[in-house]
């Protein structure tokens, strides 16, 4: 290996340098602000944890996007965290115990061994909130606070796209497919495989009914008429209807909170079917393919902690945001050059002055390209000069 590859990091994995890497921590810093005013709590996970804990219920996928290693103190096996969600369930369940309504929020870094498309991080920030023993506002309030996430940022362009996992679910139980044929058919519903999904159908001999609600499925996406649609489609089964009317009354209640944003369905987006069990929820920017937030409900991950209790919750990856966020403004820049004598004590007086003023005091002589101001004395007092004139 040459002495260039020995600095060379792995695909998917980078430094945040500056001054990217402060506007990433303002932004972080706006948002967890933000969920202590909705009186969501912060907690700090760690970075690895036994994956008997970690990987419990989470399902297949998430399982092969953890780095696994060993613990030299027990010889069990540990993973580094590919998503932070399983561990705020695990908190809610065994270290906080809590009764009624906890909401919880969280930032860090995720570690996956793949990344989850072919310009995503592997080593993505993400901050996120979760909302566990809810009831039914709590829907509307986690879409409401990803929708105020994206606006503290100063991101006021985006449309929210609704789904639910569960209607895939009664799907596939009322039309009786057989437990061996729902990962595939989950899969040619999620890519919306129209021929391919045909294909696999036929062979089950399924009622006619069946086969066609099933392929049906990954054509349910567009506007408010794909309710409508949907009602038709399944007339006679109350539970899915029961869960489009819920579609319904959400969309109702968000475009009242914000009347100019654009709500899209998909009712065959089946991201996290092994993990979500209701809702699923994104939201997407004009000029971005990928979802900036995203998030959804999964009532039965605390099952497998002794707590089978309601939760819902969401995060976004904020370099993924960067790019798109508000910009503060930043600090004018002072070069402080030393002094010797008695004026010392005055101009590091002055230098302490102007940081509680709010500018960045460097101190030493700076080139004048990087700098706003110099300062210079004046008789016997200290001046803010403007670097082009000193």
């Amino acid at each position: 290996m040459s002495t260039v590859d020995r600095w060379l990091l792995p695909d998917g994995v980078e430094d945040v340098l500056p001054p990217e890497a402060i506007r990433l921590e303002k932004m972080r810093r706006r948002l967890l602000d933000l969920y202590g005013q909705w009186g969501y709590e912060y907690v700090i996970p760690p970075m690895a944890e036994f994956t008997d804990s970690l990987l419990t219920g989470t399902g297949h996928d998430l399982d092969l996007k953890t780095f696994k290693v060993t613990d030299q103190l027990t010889g069990r096996t540990m993973g580094i965290r590919a998503d932070i969600t399983p561990q705020i369930a695990r908190i809610d369940a065994h270290s906080l115990k809590r009764r009624g309504m906890s909401r919880l929020c969280y930032s860090g870094t995720l570690l996956k061994t793949r990344a989850d498309n072919m310009l995503a991080s592997r080593s993505p920030i993400v901050v996120g909130a979760e909302l566990f023993g809810n009831d039914q506002g709590a829907d509307l309030e986690i879409v409401s606070l990803m929708v105020e996430s994206l606006g503290v940022l100063g991101i006021a362009s985006m449309h929210v796209e609704l789904g639910d996992v569960g209607i895939f679910r009664e799907l596939v139980t009322l039309t009786s497919v057989p437990d061996g044929a729902k990962d595939a058919l989950f899969d040619l519903i999620q890519r919306k495989a129209m021929a391919q999904l045909a294909d696999f159908v036929g062979p089950l001999a399924l009622p006619e009914r069946s086969t066609a609600l099933l392929t049906a499925l990954p054509t349910l996406y567009g506007g408010q008429e794909v309710l409508q649609r949907a009602r038709e489609l399944f007339e006679g089964m109350d539970a899915i209807v029961e869960r489009v009317d819920n579609l319904e009354s959400l969309t109702t209640a968000l475009t009242s909170r914000y009347q100019n944003l654009d709500v899209y369905f998909d009712l065959s987006e089946l991201r996290g079917y092994s993990y979500h069990t209701g809702i699923v929820f994104a939201a997407h920017l004009p000029s971005v393919d990928q979802a900036v937030a995203k998030g959804g409900r999964y009532d039965d991950i605390g099952r497998v902690f002794g707590r089978p209790r309601r939760a819902i919750g969401f995060d976004m990856h904020l370099r993924g945001l960067m790019n798109h966020a508000r910009g503060d403004e930043s600090a004018a820049v002072v070069s402080a050059p030393p002094v010797s004598g008695n004026m010392e004590r005055l101009r590091w007086d002055t230098v302490g002055r102007l940081r509680k003023e709010g500018y960045t005091v460097v101190e030493g002589l700076v080139d004048r390209g990087a700098c706003d101001y110099v300062l210079t004395i004046e008789g016997d007092a200290w001046q803010l000069i403007p670097a082009t004139e000193a």
